[in-house]
């Protein structure tokens, strides 16, 4: 069954190379504060080291978990198997946000390709590393990754872009400010 790590494992990262969706998980310190759960896509993820990741976060609707990180740091990644043997992998850690405006934007960014409509690249420190058995996760066909997020951004341009992230993502559904928001 569960199984706990001090890292994330030679084969823990081959299963995570091997996913097409990882799921992302924050809360605020208030009681009364939502979690927030994001599923994410498309060529986005980065083991840097057996101890910390980063993903490269476009812009959406809300921007819930760079609030969060900003508040309290506490971040859980989750990535599971709808393929092949199953599998549930939980890595929790602290997490900050990197803005394009930050120092360490481009070391970082020139990992990744690029994506229109990219907003910030979150950083965690993974600190506890666990897997669960799985069983429950059905199996999926795996089709293909959706370029309605990337076709959106396009189409928006640059501009309309950051029209939109200064109306949507400088506060959180809880009223806590993003780090965009200094940016506006």
């Amino acid at each position: 069954m569960a199984k706990l790590f001090d890292h994330i494992t030679k084969e823990l990262q081959e299963f995570i190379a091997a996913q097409h969706l990882f799921f992302v998980a924050s809360a605020p310190l208030s009681p009364d504060g939502h979690v927030n759960m994001s599923p994410k896509g498309l060529d986005c993820f980065r083991i840097l080291s057996p101890h910390q990741v980063a993903y490269l976060d476009l812009t959406g609707s809300g921007n819930e978990t760079s609030a969060h990180l900003q508040e309290n740091g506490r971040i859980t990644l989750m990535f599971c198997a709808f393929e092949g043997a199953p599998l549930i992998l939980r890595l929790y850690g602290k997490g900050e946000t990197i803005l394009p405006s930050s120092p360490n934007w481009d070391s970082f960014y020139s990992l990744f390709p690029p994506i229109p409509g990219t907003r910030q690249i979150i950083v965690a420190d993974i600190d506890r590393v666990q897997t669960s058995c799985g069983l429950g996760v059905p199996l999926y066909e795996y089709q293909g990754q959706r370029q309605a997020l990337v076709d959106w951004a396009e189409k928006k341009g640059v501009q309309g872009v950051n029209d939109y992230r200064k109306q949507k993502n400088v506060v959180s559904i809880d009223g806590l400010s993003t780090p965009l928001s200094k940016l506006f």
